[in-house]
């Protein structure tokens, strides 16, 4: 099949031709401009974003798998869908899912050659002035943008790339911003520590938008209160408006009871593992009643909040991808990650033995990480991913060796060759054995992509999920099970 763009290729090949243009562009460097530029292209192609209804997502940790449940449980109660998350694990179109779907392949090529024009031209402006051509992920929001408006969607879940008032996601206007729980990171992009951190992130914050937040620390907190009663928001808090009153831990997942400023949720089956993903239910399920209820918490349908729960995904986070030995993957990249996975791991997993794999990016805090994965792994296979931001492998090893000790860590060359020699070792070991490979989210891509190119894939059946899910007892439909919590 060919196309208009590329009558000469398959739809694939143009896939991978349009693949390799936007990534043969340069990272984003100078953060000052971007938002001009995406203006911009967005204007020459009529201003899509206006046209959508948005719910915009930022946080250092679990702002993906928020999304996520956001989007599966706005699909549930009818309503359709778009979602721009980041990085992709496969495919670049999973960056941009329509009703829980990847963007098509031939509405890539047709929106690509909507769109190209316009790139083309503000990456000449900007050379003119002296500037850079749009950065990959300035083009990918540009498309994103165009391609949601196009399909028509309902509600647009919006997560950003990095930070928040300078992202290029940021030319939006969300009805509803939705704070993750925030952390140091990316310390050469934010400058003042965890409150330069809140100040970037609370920039998505818009004027009369309503706000809801997982638990901040105090110093995030202030800046966040400061800049909601500046720009007339309203802000629902976990904590004070919110909370998980129980969970308990069961095959496949958690059972949760979720109380919201709208009504408690009563033993709701989450098919993804952690207390930090009960947490992020939570915002989730509060960031959906705020959008419903145009501001003000409106109490959802529970079968459709148990069906929007019961379909949600976190590919890369506590992923089981391969059996025979236990293969898990996990996209932690920052200690306040590392620390979650730590705390999942213990409660869901009982290895006599676990092999890591782990790859860091050279901007990250290699040693929070190794340290915090230390008590947790018997041996590490330390490699580099294929990004040009990788730590060089032989030069996290040494800092490996200073924390685990020299007779627990090797070295492999490449993420396949790592993931090989980890389950290599997990297989003769003695008693249950299993691989934990984290650190970076580039690694968890790599290291899936070839064990599903090279063993068989764990899957769950879905309709064992559903039915887990159905088994759960749950209240109701009366006012007596509604109710607020008292602030």
């Amino acid at each position: 099949m060919t196309t208009d763009v590329f009558p000469e290729l398959s739809l694939s090949e143009a896939e991978r031709e349009i693949d390799a243009h936007i990534f043969a562009r340069t990272p984003e460097a100078d953060h000052e401009a971007k938002l001009l530029r995406v203006t911009q292209a967005l204007s020459l192609l009529g201003d899509p974003h206006r046209s959508l209804d948005i719910i915009h997502v930022t946080g250092t940790n679990g702002k993906t798998s928020t999304s996520r449940m956001i989007e599966s449980l706005l699909r549930a109660h009818g309503l359709s869908t778009g979602l721009f998350t980041s990085p992709h694990l496969t495919t670049l179109r999973e960056r941009i899912m329509i009703d829980g779907a990847p963007l098509a392949q031939d509405a890539l090529v047709r929106l690509w050659q909507q769109v190209s024009p316009a790139i083309h031209a503000v990456d000449q402006a900007s050379i003119q002035r002296g500037g850079p051509r749009m950065s990959f992920f300035e083009v990918l929001t540009v498309l994103g943008f165009v391609a949601y408006a196009d399909a028509g969607v309902d509600a647009l879940v919006l997560e950003v790339g990095i930070g928040g008032l300078r992202d290029a996601t940021n030319v939006a206007d969300g009805r509803v911003a939705v704070l993750t729980p925030m952390a140091r990171d990316h310390d050469k992009y934010f400058v003042g520590g965890l409150p330069g951190v809140a100040h970037e992130k609370s920039g998505i914050i818009k004027p009369g938008a309503t706000v809801v937040s997982a638990l901040q620390k105090d110093e995030a907190a202030q800046i966040i209160v400061a800049a909601a009663a500046q720009r007339q928001a309203s802000v629902f808090w976990e904590g004070a408006h919110m909370s998980v009153a129980t969970r308990r831990v069961v095959p496949g997942g958690q059972v949760v009871t979720l109380r919201t400023a709208a009504r408690n949720y009563v033993d709701v089956f989450v098919p993804l593992h952690g207390e930090f993903q009960a947490q992020n239910a939570l915002i989730a399920l509060a960031a959906c009643e705020a959008f419903m209820g145009s501001g003000v918490p409106r109490a959802l349908s529970l079968p459709a909040v148990a069906r929007g729960f019961a379909g949600a995904t976190s590919p890369g986070r506590m992923e089981v991808v391969s059996a025979e030995p236990t293969v898990i993957v996990d996209a932690a990249h920052n200690p306040h990650g590392i620390a979650a996975l730590a705390d999942t791991l213990r409660e869901t997993f009982a290895f006599d033995r676990l092999i890591g794999v782990v790859a860091v990016l050279a901007d990250k805090d290699a040693e929070g990480i190794l340290t915090g994965l230390a008590p947790l792994i018997d041996e590490v296979v330390i490699t580099q991913t294929r990004s040009h931001r990788a730590a060089e492998a032989e030069v996290l090893a040494e800092r490996a060796r200073l924390i685990f000790g020299s007779d627990r860590v090797r070295v492999a060359a490449s993420v396949p060759d790592a993931v090989q020699m980890a389950t290599a070792l997990a297989t003769e070991a003695e008693g249950e054995a299993g691989v934990l490979v984290a650190g970076s989210i580039t690694l968890v891509a790599e290291a899936r992509r070839h064990l599903q190119a090279t063993h068989m894939p764990v899957t769950v059946d879905a309709r064992t999920v559903v039915a887990a899910a159905e088994e759960a007892p749950r209240p109701a439909e009366d006012a007596g099970e509604q109710g607020a919590v008292p602030a």
